[in-house]
């Protein structure tokens, strides 16, 4: 991913590092994720994998394994395509930023609603959503894991000034 000589982050790699802030909210400690859906640049839905509103978090109550699975959670990508349907947003045709590979299940959710083109920086064991998306026509896009850094400088920036409770 090459970089734009000013070091602003590539469209790819500004969407993936939102779908790592959305991993931050992430409930299960076997693994965080965080999906992105956008269309034309534009943010569409985010999700992470989480327990169901209202109940009980892994992070509270421990993992509810079966099969070497948590199933107390759902996955980012289902959260995310719950979140868009909830608001009534088309996803025909977008892009998911998704900071790990697709599960089967969730791959299939995804193909099923249309997305077109999958970005993830990292792998994910036992899945065959690779073949599932490169079966369907879904563009995969496998780059490496942008900075987890935020650049932001507040003090050199002449129109910005700490709030109080910053300081």
């Amino acid at each position: 991913m090459a970089k734009k000589k000013n070091n602003r982050p590539t469209w790819d790699e500004y969407f993936l590092k939102l779908a790592m802030l959305a991993s931050e909210r992430a409930t299960c400690p076997r693994m965080h994720v965080g999906c992105v859906l956008v269309k034309n640049k534009f943010v569409l839905a985010t999700g992470y994998n989480g327990s169901l509103p209202g109940q009980p978090h892994c992070d509270d109550v421990g993992c509810l394994i079966v099969d070497n699975h948590c199933v107390r959670t759902n996955h980012a990508e289902i959260n995310a395509l719950v979140q868009a349907t909830t608001h009534g947003v088309n996803i025909m045709g977008t892009t998911a930023y998704i900071t790990n590979m697709s599960c089967t299940n969730c791959a299939k959710a995804l193909i099923a609603a249309g997305i077109k083109r999958v970005v993830v920086f990292s792998d994910y064991h036992d899945t065959l959503a690779t073949q599932f998306y490169i079966d369907a026509g879904v563009e995969m896009v496998k780059l490496n894991m942008p900075g987890k850094e935020i650049h932001y400088d507040l003090k050199n920036y002449s129109s910005a000034k700490r709030t109080k409770k910053s300081r």
